[in-house]
C-alpha cells in the first residue's frame, strides 16, 4: 500500500500543513476576542467616566452623545456624503503619489545617477509637512478641489518614494546576479526579480502612507471646504460641538481601518508566498 509522503505530526498522525493551518485558525480567533474585548472595556471605562461625572462633557462627551450625533449625521446622509468626498480626494491624491513615486523610487534603487539627481530633493521638502504647501497651492491651483487633491499629494509622494526606494535596495544582489547569469536582459530582472522582491515593501509603504494622506486631507480641507470630513471637524470645532469633532475623527479611523483590509486582501492575491510564510 502507497504511504503519503507529506509530512505529519509525531503525536497526531494529522499532516503537518493542516497542523499549522489549524493553529493559525485558533490564533485568529484568540486574537479577534481579544481585539472586541479591549475595545468594549475602553468603551465601557469611557461610558463610566463620563457619565459618572469624573471627566466632564466639555472635554470629554459621554460614547453615548457621539452616538447620537452620528446616527442623525447617518440618518440626513451628512456622514456619507463627507466620507466621499473626503475619500475622492485622499485616494486621488495618494493615486498620483503611488503613481509617480513607485517608478521613481525604483528606478533610484537600481540606477545611482538617479539617485544622485532627486535626493537633494527629497532632502529639501521631506521636513516640510503637508500644511506648509497651502499658501503655494493656493496661488497655483485656487481654492478649488485641485488644491486639495496637490496637499494630500504632496503629504504623501515622498513617503511612497522613500518605502519604495528601501525595498528596491533590499532586493538580495544574488538573485540579480543569478538572473543575469541566466541570461535575463534589464527588463526581465527589473519585472521577475526586482519587483517581486521589493513588492512586500511597497504594500507596506503603501498602507502606511495611506493613514498619512487621510491627515493630509485635514490640512486640505481647511481652506474653502464646505464638505468632507475633516471640513467637518474644523466647523465642529468653530462651533464647540465636541462630539460632531469626536464623529468625524471616527469616521476618518473607520475609512483607514475599511482601506487597510481592502489592502490586506490585495496584498494576499498579490503575494500568496509571503501569507504562506507569516503562517
Amino acid at each position: 500500500m502507497a504511504t503519503s509522503d507529506r509530512p505529519t505530526d509525531s503525536a497526531t498522525g494529522t499532516p503537518q500543513a493542516a497542523v499549522r493551518t489549524s493553529r493559525w485558525s485558533r490564533r485568529l480567533q484568540l486574537v479577534l476576542l481579544i481585539n472586541i474585548t479591549s475595545v468594549l472595556t475602553f468603551l465601557s471605562i469611557w461610558y463610566f467616566a463620563t457619565e459618572s461625572g469624573w471627566v466632564a462633557a466639555v472635554f470629554l462627551p459621554s460614547p453615548v452623545t457621539v452616538a447620537g450625533e452620528a446616527n442623525k449625521l447617518l440618518q440626513t446622509g451628512e456622514l456619507w456624503q463627507a466620507v466621499l468626498v473626503s475619500a475622492k480626494r485622499v485616494f486621488t491624491g495618494f493615486g498620483l503619489a503611488a503613481l509617480i513615486s513607485i517608478p521613481l523610487g525604483i528606478l533610484m534603487g537600481v540606477w545611482w545617477p538617479a539617485k544622485a539627481i532627486v535626493d537633494p530633493f527629497v532632502s529639501l521638502l521631506r521636513p516640510l509637512p503637508s500644511i506648509t504647501w497651502i499658501p503655494l497651492t493656493m496661488l497655483w491651483l485656487g481654492i478649488g478641489e485641485a488644491q486639495k487633491t496637490a496637499i494630500v499629494f504632496m503629504g504623501s509622494w515622498l513617503y511612497v518614494l522613500l518605502a519604495t526606494l528601501e525595498a528596491t535596495k533590499r532586493v538580495d544582489p544574488m538573485l540579480i546576479r543569478a538572473a543575469r547569469n541566466l541570461g535575463a536582459n534589464d527588463f526581465a530582472v527589473m519585472r521577475e526579480v526586482v519587483l517581486p522582491g521589493a513588492l512586500p515593501g511597497i504594500l507596506a509603504g503603501l498602507k502606511i502612507t495611506l493613514a498619512i494622506a487621510w491627515s493630509c486631507v485635514l490640512s486640505a480641507e481647511m481652506v474653502a471646504a464646505q464638505t468632507g470630513l475633516g471640513a467637518m471637524i474644523w466647523q465642529a470645532k468653530d462651533w464647540g460641538n465636541l462630539p460632531l469633532v469626536l464623529v468625524g475623527m471616527v469616521g476618518i479611523s473607520l475609512t483607514v481601518l475599511l482601506a487597510d483590509w481592502v489592502a490586506e486582501r490585495v496584498e494576499r492575491l498579490l503575494l500568496p508566498w509571503e501569507r504562506n510564510r507569516r503562517a
